[in-house]
């Protein structure tokens, strides 16, 4: 018997487990390395955490999807229904070169927003808190985070591009979902990792390490640099902020307890709760001000 026919009878789950262990060694791989000839920041890879940043990469791959495969399908449906023929005959025929650059941008846009509430709203706050918890940065932060959160960031991502039926039936809705992931994937883990590399004129098109490390600073900047991909739409909304410097301090002021479980409870815990409430409401005023 074959490895592919023996994989093809493994249960769901457990292929689905073996293929993100098989890319998480390739991440490390590649990542690993690289973060410790261009480190920014002096770090283990067996750091504190890694443990937990570990299951956050699993349970971030796996769950999300699943709590977005019914809303995404309720939306491609939504969009066939409503929008007239004639629409959906133009997605088909725009080439390709126009129809994933548009879709690209309107998923940013998207998630944008989805991404500024969850700092702008209290109750988001307590999830994204999560992922802002980290007082390092390296690739695997980009994993570190609520399932909740990541379902609201995505849903925000992927609804205007499904709902006008970009993302939908047929091979050029695959097409772009599929690009979409990929980018949002390899961004993701690239904008997030321990690595002094700017670059250069490009950092007005697309977003670097540099550009997302200083969102993740404890206070000063955190309400800044929202976009996933274009940093230029940050710029557009007025939250644009690239220095030549580098930020030295990561995480947040409010407590964070140790350990998956814990963290995974906290945002329903009022004690812990309300102190993120307060917080992110502070920083929100401070952002309007």
């Amino acid at each position: 018997m074959s490895i592919v026919a023996t994989l093809q009878q493994l249960p769901g789950w457990l292929l689905q487990g073996l293929k993100l262990t098989l890319w998480l060694m390739l991440l490390t791989a590649v990542f690993a390395p690289l973060e410790r000839l261009f480190s920014l920041h002096k770090s283990r890879l067996l750091r504190r955490e890694i443990f937990t940043d570990v299951g956050y990469y699993f349970l971030s791959s796996l769950l999300p999807a699943a709590m977005l495969s019914l809303p995404i399908a309720l939306m491609v449906s939504a969009a066939q229904a409503l929008l007239p023929p004639a629409w959906h005959q133009g997605v088909q025929a725009m080439p390709w070169w126009l129809l994933v650059p548009l879709s690209m941008v309107l998923a940013d846009l998207g998630a944008y927003w989805g991404h500024r509430l969850c700092h702008e709203i209290p109750w988001l706050w307590r999830f994204h808190s999560v992922h802002h918890s980290a007082e390092h940065m390296d690739f695997l932060v980009h994993t570190r985070a609520h399932p909740v959160d990541m379902v609201v960031v995505r849903m925000f991502a992927l609804a205007p591009v499904m709902l006008l039926g970009l993302g939908g039936h047929g091979t050029q809705g695959g097409m772009v979902a599929a690009v979409i992931a990929i980018v949002a994937t390899v961004s993701g883990f690239f904008v997030h990792a321990n690595l002094r590399c700017r670059l250069g004129p490009l950092e007005w098109l697309v977003t670097s390490p540099a550009f997302h490390h200083w969102h993740h600073t404890r206070a000063e900047h955190i309400n800044r640099n929202y976009a996933a991909t274009f940093p230029w739409i940050d710029r557009i909304f007025g939250t644009h902020h690239l220095p030549a410097e580098w930020p030295a301090q990561y995480g947040i002021r409010e407590p964070m307890p140790a350990g998956l479980a814990s963290q995974l409870m906290r945002p329903f815990s009022r004690g812990h709760g309300d102190r993120a409430v307060r917080a992110a409401a502070m920083r929100s005023t401070r952002t309007r001000s």
